[in-house]
């Protein structure tokens, strides 16, 4: 037994084939194209290049006949997150693939959300299944979260335990990556610039403080967005010195937001997910201040390759669902 799972997100467009025991058969999670200097892509642009993609993605991914026969059950994310009016344009190319793909195989249609997938990848991936309730954190460019989960048949029980106040963490990467003339999206190309300049010999904290803004589980990065801006017109710091900045105020943000929800639900199993969180320097510095004894807190990271946008998750979420249906 396999199943396909599918997510059109605003950045990749993503396909994975999953055999009976939740291993990747085959994959595929090209991003969409981005002009230089431009901040992502208009909805309509996104659901158009979504669709020029189909065609090469089903080709590339290289299912055999005997895969294909295989598909018991098509999954898809249909939604950005599992809450009332949560909608993007970008979703329904991948549903109205994902509807067409299930009837001409004659197989179920599992629909989900992008969030959950995320979730469900971070679990999937993680090599171990966390005691549930859990926290999680979906940190990406469009969505910056810390949530209360609780694991469903279908999914997962969400409550929202923290979050942006404004700018998505992936939105201040992204903004200050472009300013500084790195391609869209900036995420892995600012860790590099920061890396590069650490290794140059320079003092670990020999880097401007750009002030962040916690109460309780909520948080801003206007304010911090604006102060990056600033010191790369000011011109007295390298790029490197700005980016490495830049990861240590993600850090404190969400290491001080942490710390609260923590406390709230007396909960200290915590996965880490979404496209930012993929970044080495935010990984362990968490570790250092959230896994010592007076915290005692348990951190999952997913594995860089899955804490992007991806299908593998959708794709777990959907055979878990037929297994739990057997």
């Amino acid at each position: 037994m396999k199943v396909l799972g599918i997510d059109t997100s605003h950045y990749r467009t993503s396909v994975c084939l999953v055999d009976d025991g939740y291993k990747i058969v085959a994959e595929q999670n090209p991003i969409l194209p981005v002009k230089e200097g431009k901040l992502g892509l208009q909805q309509s642009q996104a659901v158009f290049e979504h669709l020029k993609q189909w065609p090469a993605l089903l080709n590339k991914l290289g299912l055999s006949q005997e895969d294909k026969r295989q598909i018991r059950a098509v999954g898809v994310s249909t939604a950005p997150r599992p809450v009332e009016d949560s909608y993007m344009p970008v979703f329904k190319a991948g549903e109205v693939l994902a509807e067409t793909i299930a009837y001409f195989l004659s197989v179920p249609l599992f629909k989900t959300t992008h969030q959950e997938g995320h979730i469900a990848a971070g679990e999937f991936s993680v090599g171990t299944r966390l005691p549930s309730p859990f926290i999680a954190v979906h940190f990406s460019g469009g969505t910056s979260e810390i949530l209360h989960c609780e694991r469903t048949e279908r999914g997962y029980k969400i409550k929202r335990a923290g979050g942006t106040l404004d700018l998505h963490a992936g939105q201040f990467v992204d903004r200050v990556g472009v300013k500084l003339g790195l391609p869209f999206p900036s995420g892995p190309h600012l860790e590099k610039l920061a890396s590069e300049w650490e290794r140059t010999g320079a003092n670990n904290r020999d880097f401007p403080v750009i002030p962040s803004y916690v109460k309780d589980g909520a948080f801003s990065f206007s304010g911090p967005a604006t102060a990056a801006l600033r010191l790369i017109e000011e011109n007295r710091y390298e790029p490197g010195q700005i980016a490495r900045a830049v990861e240590h105020t993600l850090f404190k943000t969400l290491e001080k937001a942490l710390r609260h929800v923590i406390t709230m639900f007396d909960c200290r199993h915590i996965l880490i997910v979404g496209g930012v969180a993929a970044n080495s320097y935010l990984r362990k510095k968490l570790k250092e201040k959230l896994e010592h004894r007076a915290v005692g807190a348990q951190l999952y990271f997913a594995p860089p390759k899955y804490s992007t946008d991806n299908a593998f998750g959708v794709a777990c979420l959907t055979l878990q669902y037929l297994h739990s249906k057997r």
